[in-house]
């Protein structure tokens, strides 16, 4: 394992942290490092702009406007 050290956290940063890993029965490090996790978890702006730039563009067999006056047609 390594070792992680954050400096110069804001005390209200800290008083809070604290505050929610006591709320869930964790130690702040425990708390800190599953919430690290967690964000890790979600991808980046710019790995999102990747993903939307590598899909294939999809042709729609109608507009949107022409799917609509058929559905309402259809009733």
């Amino acid at each position: 394992m390594k070792l992680v050290q954050i400096r110069n956290v804001p005390a209200d940063v800290h008083r809070r942290l604290k505050a929610r890993a006591a709320l869930e029965g964790k130690s702040l490090s425990e708390f800190a490092l599953g919430e690290l996790e967690r964000s890790l978890e979600r991808p980046t702006r710019r790995e999102m702009v990747e993903r939307i730039r590598k899909r294939t563009e999809v042709q729609a067999p109608e507009s949107a406007a022409e799917a609509v006056r058929a559905e309402r047609d259809a009733r």
